[in-house]
């Protein structure tokens, strides 16, 4: 089954359950695509089902999972990927991404995103998963460079977060789910350049972009929430990535202290304005 293919300027909503009603009395072009995580999605009927297909037949989808752990000690759940292709298949998904994280170990899920250690090991170990779950879908698979408070020891073969990154993605032969607000935090957290650390993707597998807000903790200190509006920094980061890498696909993250639905629409205009932008300029240097 094909997918529903995104424009490079497409702008989209992570679905939450409080924005089905608005999605739905959305007019044409306010929201261009929507991001479910399919682990809230499969198997549920009655009038919530009714409403996800609804908009499933109006928007494309695409999919953001929480709970594979592609860099967990376990094996994959091979009958949970399974699921996942079906779900994918039905909804004619345009793209399936997961964290370049592990969420749970030997003693089952923890609920939270845990960061891998930056080494060889872990990129081949990670890098192999991830080529298994690509097999198992029958398509590729992009991994976001997630936000993380501490570093687990490396040991031999230690690398930095960047070349870490580089290199699974590389091993992998996957895409990337670049979450620029993740970089926001992740730099002013453990003290490197935002931009610098952008400029060393490799853009050409960026298959989708995520912005979203975060809380000041302190000077030095900042908290991934999808809490809040998004920041400066990260609409200024936003920009250079178009300028790095051309527009794609942008999602916006809001999971909790939902405004009112205009002003998310307010964002996502933001989102477009950075993309006539950077066309504006490119006209003007050719």
């Amino acid at each position: 089954m094909t997918t529903r293919d995104l424009a490079p300027d497409a702008v989209g909503l992570g679905l939450r359950r409080a924005l089905l009603g608005p999605l739905s009395a959305a007019t044409p072009g306010q929201v261009d695509f929507l991001e479910v995580a399919p682990e809230n999605w499969i198997g549920v009927g009655g009038s919530l089902g009714e409403q996800f297909s609804a908009l499933a037949s109006r928007y494309p989808i695409v999919c953001h999972g929480l709970s594979l752990s592609l860099g967990g000690p376990t094996p994959l759940d091979e009958t949970f990927l399974i699921r996942i292709r079906r779900f994918l298949d039905a909804h004619r998904c345009a793209i399936y991404s997961e964290h370049l994280s592990a969420c749970s170990d030997e003693q089952g899920h923890l609920y939270d995103l845990m960061p891998l250690p930056f080494n060889r090991a872990a990129v081949e170990h990670v890098a192999a998963r991830i080529r298994q779950t690509q097999d198992l879908l029958g398509r590729p698979v992009a991994v976001e460079n997630i936000s993380y408070y501490a570093t687990l020891e490396a040991g031999p073969g230690a690398m930095r977060e960047i070349d870490f990154i580089n290199e699974v993605l590389e091993r992998a032969d996957c895409h990337l789910l670049l979450d620029v607000n993740n970089i926001i935090v992740n730099a002013t957290n453990h003290g490197y350049d935002a931009h610098e650390f952008l400029r060393a993707l490799p853009g050409d597998r960026v298959s989708y972009i995520h912005v979203a807000g975060h809380y000041d903790e302190a000077d030095d200190l900042k908290v991934d929430t999808h809490g809040a509006a998004v920041s400066d920094p990260v609409w200024s980061l936003l920009g250079e990535a178009y300028r790095l890498f051309g527009p794609r696909p942008t999602l916006l993250e809001r999971d909790f202290n939902l405004p009112p639905f205009d002003e998310l629409l307010g964002e996502l205009d933001t989102v477009r304005t950075a993309v006539a932008r950077h066309r504006q300029g490119n006209r003007r240097v050719a």
